[in-house]
């Protein structure tokens, strides 16, 4: 999966050198450990959205189309989606991943870590923090019938935070 999305990712380069046109800023990994995240990477980050999720988790199923969606959506507004996986396996993180793609920033966790910093109570848990590491609000779970009312809390906290 990641060969792919990285040959992809090259392919789109070489045709832009082709083209004459100048290269993107490259963002920082879109994979990283848990030992290489922190809140710092993203100082342009007005919320951070960390969302705590594993393969076997039904609801991490129906929660990545809509944590893409709000990605897409707010990240000029300063929101930065950061999914942590805490399967003790790559392997099944990556097959999750084949079928549920994930257009935002993956952490992984399989010590399980930044779960316990954050003293997880269910799964899948949204923490959302701000810049400095604060937390700022978070939820447990997730119902695609809720949608609209966690689309409001971000929005709401995108504005507290200007």
């Amino acid at each position: 999966m990641r060969r792919l999305r990285f040959i992809r990712t090259l392919n789109v380069f070489i045709a832009l050198i082709v083209a004459g046109a100048a290269l993107p800023a490259l963002s920082a990994e879109q994979e990283l450990s848990a030992e290489q995240f922190s809140p710092a990477l993203y100082p342009e980050a007005k919320v951070i959205y960390l969302d705590f999720w594993a393969s076997w988790c039904v609801p991490c199923r129906q929660s990545f189309p809509w944590l893409n969606e709000m990605q897409a959506k707010y990240a000029a507004q300063g929101l930065k989606i950061v999914g942590i996986n805490v399967d003790r396996r790559h392997a099944d993180a990556e097959r999750f991943l084949a079928d549920h793609a994930a257009h935002f920033t993956l952490v992984m966790d399989p010590a399980g870590g930044l779960a316990e910093q954050y003293q997880l109570q269910g799964m899948p848990s949204a923490v959302m923090i701000g810049p400095d590491g604060k937390e700022l609000a978070r939820h447990i779970g997730f119902r695609a019938d809720r949608t609209d009312e966690y689309e409001a809390g971000l929005r709401r906290l995108l504005e507290e935070q200007k």
